[in-house]
């Protein structure tokens, strides 16, 4: 006979699983995710106990059962380790709306976001990089500014943009060599995003010969289509231990849940001015007391640095605040 319910004992005591192997989590399709562990993938289900957290790729995880990886092999996720960096988003930019307060991790545990941009066709999106920035800011990850396609056109205006921020970059063109890049992404866990059309999976491709990553082309109107479709952490064929993450095309980077003092802290040549703002000021056109416009005035800053801190400003709220010259 079955004991009944009452019968059964309970505890609250979970296996510690000190038995439990190291893995590091490179894909998550439809409830499975794709682990190595020794160099050597393996596939995975969370396990019960883990509630709702949710594992995503970069993860750092504990594994029990089955850890052969042979064809039909599942073992089990029981432990998440601390992530150091998490790299987050919201589909939208307003935090009344359902889509605003639900925040995304993108990635776990990278150490560099490389900003992929095409210096033409399609022309760069300086508030869509500007929008990067903020999120690696906020992470705690270092960001790298990738420019592509410069056989089309040189590089001076936007990096002239970005001169008081001396943000990192890298210039590749196609079937240009690569070792710039090669050496700034050796010994690290770099996050890849970027407009569609920008050529970030054919630079995947070109880094990771056997990647296969789906390659598209780019309308008339200067708009790419998405090409990848899910977030992979793909292995660089060096002696150290590097990797990449494509993640998929993106239109938008969702800031609605980043705080306005972090975003300000991706505006760092701005941060200085606001010394002599106010008590509780919005740093916003409709906040006459604001000291940043005078510090713009003084030459402190590019002013166009300052107009894409207001367009964020307004975008946090839900307005709209990605109008613009580049529609960034």
């Amino acid at each position: 006979m079955r004991p009944s319910k009452s019968s059964r004992p309970r505890t609250r005591t979970r296996p510690k699983h000190e038995d439990a192997v190291e893995g590091f989590v490179i894909a998550v399709d439809r409830g499975r995710y794709t682990c190595m562990v020794d160099d050597e993938p393996l596939t995975a289900m969370r396990a019960r106990e883990l509630g709702r957290k949710s594992v995503v790729v970069g993860d750092r995880v504990g594994l029990v059962g089955d850890v052969s990886g042979s064809t039909g092999s599942l073992a089990r996720i029981v432990r998440i380790e601390e992530r150091s960096s998490v790299l987050r988003r919201t589909a939208d930019d307003d935090d009344t709306t359902a889509e605003g307060r639900l925040e995304r991790v993108v990635v776990a545990n990278a150490d560099q976001l490389v900003i992929v941009s095409a210096l033409a066709d399609p022309p760069p999106r300086t508030g869509f990089i500007d929008r990067c920035l903020v999120a690696a800011y906020d992470a705690g990850i270092v960001p790298l500014l990738c420019l592509t396609k410069a056989d089309l056109a040189g590089p001076a205006e936007v990096l002239g943009y970005y001169a008081e921020l001396d943000l990192p970059h890298v210039l590749t063109e196609p079937d240009g060599d690569l070792s710039a890049l090669r050496e700034v992404l050796a010994g690290r866990v770099s996050v890849m995003v970027g407009h569609s059309g920008v050529g970030k999976s054919t630079l995947v491709n070109r880094l990771v010969p056997d990647a296969d990553r789906a390659v598209g082309v780019v309308s008339a109107v200067g708009k790419g289509r998405h090409t990848s479709t899910s977030a992979v952490a793909l292995r660089l064929p060096s002696k150290e231990a590097s990797w990449i993450i494509d993640t998929p095309g993106v239109r938008s980077f969702g800031l609605a849940l980043v705080s306005a003092e972090s975003l300000l802290h991706g505006f760092p040549d701005l941060v200085e001015g606001t010394v002599d703002c106010p008590p509780n000021c919005e740093h916003t056109e409709t906040d006459p007391e604001c000291a940043l416009p005078a510090w713009v005035t003084a030459g402190h800053a590019d002013v166009r640095r300052l107009e894409s801190y207001r367009r964020l400003l307004a975008s946090r709220s839900g307005g709209d605040g990605l109008e613009g010259p580049d529609r960034g």
